[in-house]
């Protein structure tokens, strides 16, 4: 019999705190889950805390060794070894809330022997932040019904700080199977391409209100820290503009509903605000005109989009050039840091 859910936990030299990352998972369950763990070629002790771990739990815990190939490339390996009707994926500095993750599993599990299956289980995460006392919960309950199985129709309008992230989602393992589904390796910021690309072959969903996932942020070295990503700035491009062709093919081929096609589109736009504001804080005039020519290359994958994109608020300020642009921009930014507290 199938585990409900398969946890991936890919690791690249983690063996500072990846044990409380598999320790919260196994605090969910003692049976009916697997944990898959991804050691993407790392150099310290890594593989050995991993292979620890399989040898005490043999009946939860698998081991995948590789050559580094990044995070992608980690939850693709994942992927292939996972068994669970369910796939989520728990960053290795992450953790889960053991008494949320029992109630995921029992939610899923109910709805399995009811003989409603569902392609997406969303849950709300929690951003602890280094040095915060205070802890930010994004919940989706003003979006979402709660405790029911639904439909894009009956979506309501996300806020801006409330999009889905990795963090939020466990997608059904057979619709990530059956598109096929290959998240860019060798890169950064492929959290984002997850949380986006199999979104059109979802057709049911439900939404458990619930703080489930524990998102780290604040270390220096950290993905997410914005002189890293200012840093890697090429690769947040190269996600942002393949996030931006799949949804003009999508669009285009009216595989979206309505409700869906406003999402993906608001998104999109929010990732290429993202990209636009790290490089206009950079403000060389290599990264101004990596700017400019960021929205040149959406006007060309798709004018349509473009045009909409535009014609947003967010989409004007961060593609206008000028000092005014850059002073609204980094009030933006600030503000809203400060209301979510990201890095």
């Amino acid at each position: 019999m199938s585990p409900i859910m398969t946890f991936v936990v890919p690791c690249y030299n983690s063996e500072e705190y990846m044990g409380r990352c598999i320790d919260s998972i196994l605090a969910t369950a003692e049976t009916g889950i697997e944990i898959v763990i991804v050691n993407d070629g790392s150099s310290d002790g890594t593989a050995a805390i991993a292979d620890s771990y399989a040898q005490a739990h043999p009946e939860l815990i698998k081991v995948v060794h590789k050559k580094n190939g990044g995070h992608g490339s980690g939850i693709n390996a994942g992927l292939r070894a996972a068994t669970g009707i369910y796939f989520k994926v728990v960053d290795s500095d992450d953790w889960l809330d053991e008494a949320a993750g029992r109630a995921v599993l029992e939610h899923l599990n109910e709805l399995e022997n009811r003989g409603e299956h569902i392609d997406l289980l969303v849950t709300n995460f929690v951003y602890e932040k280094q040095g915060k006392r205070v802890k930010r919960s994004v919940d989706y309950a003003r979006a979402l019904p709660e405790n029911t199985v639904f439909e894009w129709s009956q979506v309501r309008k996300f806020w801006a700080w409330q999009y889905l992230l990795m963090h939020s989602m466990t997608y059904r393992t057979e619709l990530l199977r059956s598109i096929e589904l290959h998240v860019p390796e060798n890169s950064f910021y492929v959290d984002n391409y997850f949380a986006f690309v199999p979104l059109p072959w979802v057709r049911k969903l439900s939404y458990l209100n619930v703080d489930l996932y524990r998102y780290f942020i604040g270390r220096e070295d950290q993905s997410v820290n914005e002189k890293v990503m200012i840093g890697r700035i090429d690769q947040q491009i190269n996600i942002n503009m393949l996030m931006i062709e799949h949804l003009s093919k999508m669009r285009n081929a009216g595989a979206l509903p309505a409700s869906l096609q406003r999402y993906m589109t608001r998104y999109a736009l929010l990732v290429t605000a993202v990209t636009s504001v790290l490089l206009s804080r950079e403000g060389s005039r290599p990264a101004l005109e990596k700017k400019c020519a960021v929205w040149r290359n959406i006007k060309q994958v798709d004018a349509d989009l473009y045009r909409e994109l535009r014609r947003s608020t967010v989409g004007y300020v961060t593609s206008a050039k000028g000092r005014w642009s850059k002073v609204a921009m980094g009030a933006g930014y600030h503000a809203s840091r400060v209301l979510v507290g990201f890095n």
